[in-house]
């Protein structure tokens, strides 16, 4: 089972290692943005033609375990610094009473100047745009010295949503000096925003393109709000989700964006989060979201390339630079026929590996 698991983490997952560095140019009609996108992964440049941020990249974070802890518990955020989890959200939204919104956001601010995330990727999540709480956040939890890497953006139902979105962020940050863009990563969690995605994703990297603040990079598919719009009852097996997780996936990968997988409801019952993550892993999503720390390993474990892929990448990377160095063609590694898919998925491995490590 691990095998095929490690089979589905560098065919599927690893190759949205190019995310956090290079973006496809689905619209743009700049001959040199696509000469460009295909040595942005190594190079980091963008498109001098569309007004593209110079700013440093920012290197591929793994975000294979995705906590929530809401902003209204100060207690709980400052827990962040001793889980070892890839990414910590602290929360704005569903997680935070209608009463505490503007404690959550203050809370929040406050945090993001006095907590020590280590190797966790410090994210926000804001209010969705139709709440109107989201400009006010933003306003608040922007003006902290120290900003989040990520910002989660729930609830994005339709294209326009994207403009309000910059907009917003634009307006809190107009007077910041960014070291690097902010990553932006949306929810998809109703049938019309899942009907809209495709589109939702092409305007986000356009716009990710030309902007000199934020890319879009990756997709949170939120099963229980989908389930209560569509009328669905919601199970541990996940059947009712199953076309809606396929078409979701599928259109993250077509964008080469990172795509989060659905909460697993049931946080004591650790057997059927194992096999559900797996799962997960095997329909090529990147990571899941946890509602407890209990969850953190078993999740990071099934999104992970084992030691004995890792291997199997090293090796296969050394005998391919070996042939080449010979002059000869086409070759054998352990008895499979090489080409460059193989190759890539190699590399996509050791990338992740090598990620991953860096957040230990």
């Amino acid at each position: 089972m691990k095998k095929a698991v490690d089979v589905c983490i560098s065919m599927n997952l690893a190759r949205n290692l190019s995310t956090f560095s290079a973006r496809r140019v689905l619209q743009s009609k700049c001959a040199a943005c696509l000469t460009l996108q295909k040595f942005q992964v190594s190079t980091g440049s963008g498109c001098s033609q569309t007004g593209a941020s110079k700013l440093k990249v920012k290197r591929f974070t793994p975000r294979r375990a995705v906590l929530y802890i809401p902003g209204s518990d100060e207690r709980k955020l400052k827990k962040i610094q001793i889980l070892e989890v890839d990414c910590a959200v602290m929360d704005c939204e569903d997680g935070v009473a209608a009463n505490r919104k503007v404690e959550a956001r203050e809370t929040i601010r406050r945090m993001l100047d006095t907590l020590d995330f280590g190797h966790t990727e410090c994210v926000v999540r804001v209010n969705a745009v139709s709440s109107g709480l989201m400009e006010e956040d933003l306003h608040v939890i922007l003006q902290a010295d120290n900003l989040p890497q990520t910002i989660m953006i729930p609830k994005v139902n339709n294209v326009s949503e994207i403009a309000s979105i910059t907009q917003y962020i634009q307006a809190a940050l107009k007077d910041r000096t960014l070291p690097h863009k902010i990553s932006l990563v949306l929810f998809v969690e109703s049938a019309l925003g899942l009907i809209n995605l495709r589109e939702i994703c092409e305007r986000g990297t356009e716009l990710s393109l030309r902007s000199n603040i934020y890319n879009v990079d990756g997709l949170v598919f939120g099963s229980d709000d989908f389930c209560a719009d569509i009328g669905a009852k919601r199970s541990t097996e996940g059947s009712e989700v199953l076309y809606a997780r396929q078409k979701f996936v599928t259109i993250a990968k077509a964008f080469r964006l990172q795509a989060i997988d659905m909460v697993h409801i049931d946080y004591k019952d650790q057997e059927s989060l194992r096999e559900q993550s797996v799962s997960g892993a095997n329909m090529g999503f990147t990571g899941k979201q946890v509602i407890h720390p209990s969850q953190i390993p078993i999740v990071q474990e099934a999104f992970s390339p084992s030691e004995e892929h890792i291997d199997w990448a090293k090796g296969l990377i050394k005998a391919f630079e070996d042939h080449q160095l010979s002059g000869t063609g086409a070759f054998t590694y352990r008895g499979h026929m090489i080409d460059m898919p193989l190759l890539l998925q190699a590399k996509n491995v050791i990338q992740l590996a090598e990620a991953i490590h860096a957040v230990r």
